[in-house]
């Protein structure tokens, strides 16, 4: 992928930072239910007091600390309560992308945490924590990614060349090719969770799908990318962008259907599903405030945007992108909704 696509780091206005409350709600929506499971579900034989957890696709905060601190309460109240251990210790390992802002996310840790840290970039995790070693694993809103485009959609001369920025379900020869790049992936990463998980460890999964049924484009995020999309395109033709690098742009993410994604966790027989439930969460659907709306796809798409185009370009887009926004809100008021899921998969 020749494009960067880590959340816009630091803890200015336009940060990740600061436009991340409607991802941080589900985590707290969800925290329940991740007690329930963790009490009921999660089976591991204890050889130290030391129970590691890691957090893969963390970002700069501060949701990340709201997961991590859910998970070692969930997992204390279960074990102090069964009188297995009286002290345990936790280290945490938050893993992301090589160009996440790493930085930020240190000089913001809870300063009364009752856990070690360490970073991990994710080309070096597998050398940093012993395989069967970890306890608990949490990945919330990482899971759309793709770790390459189809290059197919990227060739203007091929019959699948995808006229938007990115899966928007009006192709089906596209939503293939994507689908087939997202199984890859997701099994990819089922894989390696499963050599660092011990058995009877828990890998919980939050974040955003499809309802079955649901495509892309109708959906409010769908939409978004959409304007993104035709405000890269009018300042390309007004030369202030190179047009054939914007032909090739896709973002590298896919939205998968409910069930598209329950059937990859099965066909990779790693992992049993616990739990595989529809979570609503106190910010709903995104308000139909068009300054949300920009700031929230700015904050985690400009990124991507800013590091092909640049920074100016990236600028330009987004006021476009804001001017659409308003004059659209009565198509985006009729978007069909999304689907905040929390899945909890057992180590087999």
């Amino acid at each position: 992928m020749s494009t960067s696509f880590t959340m816009i780091g630091g803890e200015g206005r336009n940060s990740y930072q600061e436009h991340s409350k409607y991802q941080g709600a589900l985590v707290i929506a969800a925290k329940e239910k991740i007690n329930e499971a963790i009490s009921t579900n999660l089976d591991i034989d204890f050889t130290s007091k030391l129970v590691n957890i890691a957090d893969f696709g963390c970002s700069s905060g501060p949701n990340t600390f709201t997961a991590v601190q859910t998970i070692i309460d969930a997992v204390e109240n279960k074990y102090k309560k069964e009188g297995d251990l009286e002290e345990i210790e936790f280290q945490v390992f938050f893993n992301d992308s090589s160009n996440n802002d790493f930085n930020t996310l240190f000089k913001t840790l809870p300063p009364a945490r009752r856990y070690f840290a360490t970073g991990v970039p994710a080309s070096f995790f597998g050398r940093v924590l012993p395989r069967n070693s970890l306890h608990v694993g949490v990945s919330s809103y990482s899971l759309h990614f793709v770790s390459k485009i189809p290059k197919e959609v990227k060739d203007r001369d091929s019959p699948v060349w995808n006229q938007d920025i990115h899966c928007s379900g009006s192709s089906k020869e596209v939503t293939k090719l994507f689908l087939d790049q997202y199984k890859i992936d997701v099994g990819s990463f089922l894989n390696a969770r499963a050599q660092e998980l011990v058995s009877g460890g828990l890998l919980l999964l939050l974040g955003s799908c499809r309802p079955n049924g649901v495509q892309m484009f109708e959906t409010v995020e769908g939409m978004m990318i959409d304007f993104i999309g035709t405000s890269l395109n009018e300042i390309a033709k007004q030369g202030l962008i190179d047009q054939q690098k914007l032909d090739t742009f896709n973002l590298p993410i896919y939205a998968p259907q409910a069930d598209e994604l329950k059937q990859i966790i099965k066909d990779n027989g790693c992992f049993t599903i616990e739990v595989f439930e529809k979570i609503s969460h106190a910010k709903g659907e995104y308000p139909l405030d068009p300054e949300f709306l920009t700031v929230s796809f700015k904050v985690t798409v400009g990124g991507s945007v800013s590091s092909l185009f640049g920074q100016d370009a990236m600028e330009k887009t987004y006021e476009l992108v804001k001017e659409k926004t308003q004059e659209m809100l009565p198509q985006i008021a009729k978007a069909k909704p999304g689907m905040q899921y929390l899945i909890v998969l057992r180590r087999n």
